[in-house]
């Protein structure tokens, strides 16, 4: 009886020793000269509510101390002063005055150098990859031990094949000789889920690094060797949803940490009622509440701590990184009134920060609805400077692909760009043909060398932040149904791949055309200021000619680029006279990708279903 009675006691004391086991503080560790004087600690662990909370350090408050539904959780409410000094100090948690578990906090000084967290522009061409499928640098970490996905497999293209921050960095130079001044990989944050968690999405340690891509110290020399070589960093993030796997979903401190439904409700997938007037509440909710898919948990942003969560990790990793930008996926999804405070609360901290919001949307004033400026009448301002402009792709795509109308073909781009005038700033817009999410330009323009030149002078040139998906530049075909076949490996970024199309030796004859027309835009794009930060004058296309202009000075030609796109089967003589207004009186121009000096450009040839992209002499 004696032995039962001490084996419970033993058993009982384990259990209590384990019940208060600290398991993290999240954000692990902070800075000094924050605009916001306020941070919020989330604080996990078993019955860790049981203990109090305790900290002394000059210049630090610990202002508040909340308990939640799940006792396994406090929230620590922290106030820094402006005098508080970078350094380390314990937070005690105690109970009946004795310290039972401590975690050594760090304030650290902010990185002031040069060329941190610079902003992407209109002078930027960014270049979207996945991480998985771009090249691996670092066979060792293809399979972690302890993750629930361990599959290896090349083959198929649901499973991991290994590509990671490393292969990144040890392409950069060829990233830099593209023409590329901006990189975008889709998420790199943990994503411990059973199938499919190469892309990204499905968050499961918003503080970490997913091991097979690195660590959170390889993304940082990431970004540093990036700056190091002129280029920038943008990180893609998920404000919307988590995965399944996330522990703040398995153990969650609240009921309301996301959105509930009696039973599983998928979202709609339909933007409009979010700015319809009409729209019925039900409607709304769906949209904004419902799950994106099942295993992405929606987080419920109206709950404050959901708030101050996603807050201080989006300010977290750009303070300790450099980032330069932001991309926020799925952003009509989100909760309106929390966005517009996120995007002021980010600015303040970080004023030359970019940010532009995913909006796949169908017009142009759906997608303005979405950015700042109120400038449709929506009510408020969002303070989002720029969105994915999936309009301009859709109309650049009919002015390839369609027939010439009275707003078919070409017409349709014109008219989409006529529609400008509903941004604060259309320059703002990131620009696109496609992504990891859609069918590949160069399929969608049927394998046609002359409209994927075609498309890629209108995006190297017009209004708005050029983007492309890796391997537009060597013809990467297919499509997206089905799913994946847009996210094949790059070839060459494998050791033992058959080709290696980083090299110019690596590539076919057309593949070599290709990357030398893209990397002949992308360079001269970099140099010219009217393309990157100039006016746009377009011209109301005539015969199946589309004519427009990018200048700086408006009251001269020089360096004035002309963009001209015949659209139809047959070559076209192009009077220019009626172009008279924005040409100045140039005579003569540059044949941008040719290199060729047109004396005389009174009157041009233009080839059938071609570009020509000029510089005015």
């Amino acid at each position: 009886m004696k032995k039962l009675s001490l084996l419970f006691l033993l058993t009982i004391l384990n259990l209590w020793a384990h019940a208060q086991k600290l398991e993290r503080i999240e954000p692990m560790f902070w800075w000094v000269g924050m605009n916001n004087p306020k941070l919020q600690l989330l604080v996990h662990g078993e019955q860790i509510a049981s203990l109090d909370a305790q900290l002394n350090y000059p210049g630090v408050k610990l202002a508040g101390v909340h308990k939640v539904e799940n006792p396994n959780y406090l929230f620590l409410d922290l106030e820094i002063s402006s005098e508080a000094k970078a350094g380390k100090f314990p937070i005690v948690f105690a109970q009946n005055g004795k310290k039972k578990q401590q975690y050594i906090y760090e304030l650290k000084n902010r990185n002031q150098s040069r060329g941190r967290i610079q902003g992407v522009t209109s002078k930027d061409l960014i270049y979207l990859l996945m991480p998985d499928r771009f090249a691996n640098g670092d066979p060792k970490n293809d399979v972690v031990k302890g993750l629930q996905e361990t599959t290896l497999n090349r083959d198929s293209m649901y499973y991991r094949h290994g590509g990671d921050i490393q292969g990144v960095i040890d392409h950069l130079d060829y990233l830099k000789t593209l023409g590329v001044t901006t990189i975008w990989m889709t998420p790199e944050i943990e994503n411990d889920m059973a199938n499919a968690s190469y892309h990204g999405y499905a968050a499961t340690d918003n503080y970490k690094i997913d091991p097979r891509y690195g660590s959170n110290e390889l993304y940082k020399t990431y970004v540093d060797k990036a700056h190091e070589k002129g280029l920038k960093v943008i990180k893609d993030i998920v404000h919307n949803h988590i995965g399944t796997g996330h522990y703040l979903f398995k153990d969650m401190p609240m009921k309301d940490w996301v959105n509930q439904w009696p039973v599983y409700t998928q979202t709609s997938y339909r933007d409009q009622p979010v700015m319809d007037i009409h729209a019925s509440e039900a409607d709304r909710k769906k949209m904004l509440d419902g799950w994106f898919v099942p295993s992405m948990p929606d987080l419920n942003q109206r709950n404050p701590y959901v708030q101050n969560y996603l807050n201080q990790n989006h300010i977290w990793w750009i303070e300790y990184a450099g980032i330069d930008g932001l991309r926020l996926d799925t952003y009509p999804y989100n909760d309106p009134e929390y966005m517009a405070d996120w995007a002021q609360k980010l600015k303040a901290e970080f004023p030359d920060l970019s940010i532009f919001g995913e909006t796949l949307v169908n017009s142009v004033a759906s997608q303005a609805f979405f950015t700042g400026g109120n400038t449709v009448n929506r009510g408020f301002d969002t303070h989002l400077p720029g969105i994915t402009d999936a309009v301009v792709k859709d109309a650049v795509y009919e002015a390839l692909n369609g027939k010439s109308g009275w707003t078919d073909g070409i017409y349709r781009l014109y008219a989409t760009l006529s529609l400008d005038f509903l941004y604060q700033d259309p320059t703002r817009n990131v620009i696109f043909m496609d992504n990891h999410d859609m069918s590949r330009f160069y399929s969608m323009v049927n394998e046609d060398f002359d409209k994927y030149k075609a498309g890629l002078a209108l995006i190297f040139t017009m209004r708005g932040i050029p983007q492309v998906y890796y391997g537009t530049e060597i013809l990467m075909k297919n499509y997206s149904n089905p799913d994946g076949l847009v996210r094949s490996d790059f070839p060459g970024g494998w050791k033992g791949d058959k080709t290696d199309k980083f090299t110019a030796a690596g590539r076919t004859k057309k593949e070599n055309e290709a990357f030398n027309y893209f990397s002949k835009l992308a360079n001269f794009r970099k140099g010219s200021e009217a393309l990157q930060t100039g006016k746009m004058m377009q011209y109301v296309p005539e015969d199946g000619i589309y004519v427009y202009f990018r200048y700086s000075d408006p009251n001269q030609a020089a360096k004035t680029v002309m963009v001209i796109i015949n659209t139809e089967d047959k070559v076209k003589q192009l009077n220019t006279s009626r172009f008279s207004e924005r040409m100045k009186g140039a005579h003569a121009a540059l044949d941008i990708v040719s290199g060729e000096n047109i004396s005389s450009i009174q009157t041009l040839t233009v080839p059938a279903k071609s570009s020509l992209v000029l510089e005015l002499q």
